[in-house]
């Protein structure tokens, strides 16, 4: 086995080992200094196993976090099989909420309700803070101090991004007349057209502003 091989057998077995994305410094300090492979090299490796992956199931992928090697999104229907729970749905508000967020970051919760028109559900929030999509990052410096969202890591990681600049323009989103209107919004892996679960926790209707 050549170094160059070994080099891209470590990476990936430390990818699919991990269980999460790992940056270039995560995979250097695999090594110790005496072999402490240059951080070209380590790109190398992760261009080599994106290209080897090609047209097989699995892909190799570099998000908000670092670089992870998981199951490409065309095969997540028949994945999905292998466990009993029933990927979770959520409701058009809540993406709606998200995807404002996405755009309008920093963003507080009354800005959210004057787009949509409808006041915004405490559990939206309280599900998005959970799991991690967004986050408190300040305070609007008005009467009150509102708290200001915006996206994290963990958003980009799930939407399969590496950056925000990935997100598609508002012009390539169809059906979109006016972001004051209606917010027709896909990100990969989600439709925006889900549907709650009747027991999703924020499943309840939404009560218009006054």
């Amino acid at each position: 086995m050549s170094t160059e091989q070994r080099l891209q057998s470590i990476i990936e077995a430390a990818l699919l080992a991990a269980g999460k994305p790992l940056t270039l410094d995560e995979l250097l300090a695999l090594f110790d200094v005496t072999d402490l492979p240059e951080r070209q090299a380590i790109r190398a490796a992760l261009k080599s196993l994106a290209e080897e992956y090609q047209g097989r199931g699995i892909e190799l992928l570099e998000v908000g976090s670092g670089f992870r090697i998981q199951v490409r999104s065309e095969f997540a229907p028949w994945i999905s099989r292998l466990w009993a729970e029933r990927p979770t749905r959520y409701s058009r508000a809540l993406m709606e909420t998200l995807a404002l967020i996405a755009y309008r970051q920093p963003i507080t919760r009354g800005e959210i309700e004057a787009v949509r028109g409808v006041s915004v559900s405490s559990n939206i929030i309280k599900t998005l803070l959970e799991r991690e999509w967004v986050r408190v990052v300040g305070h609007r410096d008005v009467p009150g101090k509102p708290s200001l969202y915006a996206t994290t890591k963990e958003f980009l990681d799930h939407f399969n991004l590496k950056s925000l600049a990935e997100l598609p323009t508002l012009a390539e989103i169809r059906d979109l007349d006016s972001i004051n209107r209606e917010l027709d919004l896909e990100l990969p892996g989600i439709s925006a057209h889900t549907t709650p679960e009747p027991d999703a926790p924020d499943s309840e209707s939404e009560p218009t502003s006054p």
